[in-house]
């Protein structure tokens, strides 16, 4: 129902506002993993409004994928829901966000303690470098690096337009790279209010190993997170699931 989306809507504005009011101007001073345990209560609570108020819930698939040091994680972004879907389960995330999020009042001081990987989009070339070294450092502190290869939200079944920011973080950081695939969009979509009831899925999927090629690593991430979101937004709708295509680069 629409009302059911727009107190959920309500409800979660209102949420963010007060987390930010009393926790933003504390957590600049916090150690990381206390901020990092308010974000993540933040994100569950925020679950639950979800939960309670339009009845659609998160299923997280995969956990057995879930780094616990160093890695990178590719998702794969249809909705504002894996935003915050993420967060509780990964141990430690720098997520890559634009600067201006970090300069709003309050909200931007909770994103500053928790030391995320905040690049000036508009700086072109500069953007990239000043990726890089960010997440060169959450990397040595053993975070998790989580990236939406995209850039933005797409709606499900738009063509694929991977940037890429993703390949440059593989090849630089030496790390694993997990891909996550997510049917999100089906229940809430990226534009319009209404969201719908049932049970969305997260999938964290099989990690692809360093040492690939830049071709070869884009291809694989590509190929793995694209067919494992359309399984997935076939599996909501009810649907047959597709015949298995080729096995892709790196897969073994």
């Amino acid at each position: 129902m629409l009302w059911r989306s727009v107190a959920f809507d309500v409800a979660m504005a209102i949420h963010v506002c007060l987390t930010a009011v009393l926790a933003g101007p504390v957590v600049v001073f916090m150690p990381r993993h206390r901020a990092l345990a308010v974000g993540k209560w933040w994100a569950r609570t925020t679950l639950a409004l979800l939960r309670v108020i339009v009845g659609l819930e998160v299923e997280i698939r995969g956990r057995e994928n879930i780094p616990q040091g160093a890695a990178v994680v590719a998702a794969k972004h249809q909705s504002t829901l894996e935003t915050f879907a993420l967060t509780p389960e990964l141990p430690d995330p720098a997520f890559v966000l634009k600067r201006e999020l970090t300069v709003i009042p309050f909200f931007g001081w909770f994103l500053r303690g928790l030391d995320m990987i905040a690049i000036n989009r508009a700086a072109g070339g500069e953007a990239l470098v000043q990726m890089l070294e960010q997440a060169g450092t959450a990397a040595r502190d053993g975070r998790q690096i989580v990236i939406f290869p995209e850039g933005t939200r797409r709606p499900v079944g738009a063509p694929v337009r991977y940037r890429l920011g993703v390949v440059h973080l593989y090849d630089r950081l030496k790390l694993p790279c997990v891909p996550v695939a997510v049917d999100t969009g089906i229940f809430w979509p990226r534009d319009g209010v209404r969201k719908r009831r049932g049970r969305t899925v997260v999938q964290f999927l099989k990690p692809i190993p360093p040492g690939l090629t830049r071709e070869a690593f884009e291809k694989t991430l590509r190929q793995r997170i694209e067919a494992a979101s359309a399984a997935l937004a076939l599996e909501a709708q009810g649907l047959p699931p597709e015949a298995p295509s080729e096995p892709e680069p790196g897969a073994a």
